[in-house]
């Protein structure tokens, strides 16, 4: 697979969605979830090619006691089931009730960002449709392949995650976690995700808020994908 340089997010969008109008998406109700905040304009461009809702789904990190670097789980929006690597869990010594307070934190934190960006809005149901997840890009990819298992618990007809470039080894991880993985480049020496881009500018949560907003109105009054 070739390594390729985006100019920006927007560039890698319009080029992610290329691929997956020719790959037969969009042809039914599709609904297509960015991970924030960069995440959604890769997305936006996606779900504007193929006519589809664009939303959010947040993963957040559980951190390990003391080394908050270190991801021991995730929690995920809509789910009430976090997702706990146990043997992770066991190595720390990360006790219950420091994992109970942690969770809590997260998931107060998922519904501040969800508070903000849907403001109120219900989550688009997913039971029966196609749901495409999208980032700007995967490094270690344990934040993706928790947005995807939360999604896939939520019942699609088929569930793909697509992105404008990864890591190859995290490609090859996330590949059992969806009906389908594309990544337009995937280079084995892959240092970080800014460095894939020209232009790699920081994304606010104003800008992932009014994103949504432009999507959802093209979907008021006619029922929507």
């Amino acid at each position: 697979m070739k390594e390729v340089i985006f100019a920006d997010r927007s560039e890698a969008g319009r080029k992610l969605a290329e691929e997956l109008k020719g790959r037969g998406y969009g042809a039914g109700p599709t609904l297509v979830f960015g991970i924030p905040r960069g995440g959604v304009i890769v997305a936006a461009e996606a779900a504007r090619a193929l006519n589809a809702r664009l939303d959010v789904t947040i993963a957040r990190k559980i951190r390990a006691p003391q080394q908050p670097e270190l991801g021991i789980g995730a929690v995920i929006d809509g789910d009430s089931s976090p997702i706990l690597n146990e043997e992770l869990l066991r190595e720390v010594g990360a006790s219950r009730e420091y994992l109970d307070r942690e969770i809590v934190f997260q998931r107060r934190e998922i519904e501040r960002r969800l508070q903000l960006y849907r403001a109120g809005r219900p989550a688009p149901e997913v039971s029966g449709k196609v749901a495409i997840t999208i980032d700007d890009g995967i490094a270690t990819g344990y934040t993706f392949r928790a947005a995807l298992e939360g999604l896939r618990r939520r019942n699609p007809r088929r569930l793909a995650g697509a992105v404008p470039v990864a890591a190859y080894d995290s490609v090859e991880m996330l590949k059992p976690f969806a009906d389908e993985l594309i990544c337009l480049s995937a280079p084995s020496s892959f240092f970080a995700v800014g460095a894939w881009y020209r232009n790699f500018d920081q994304t606010t949560d104003d800008e992932v808020a009014a994103i949504l907003q432009r999507n959802w109105s093209q979907f008021e009054g006619h029922g929507g994908p």
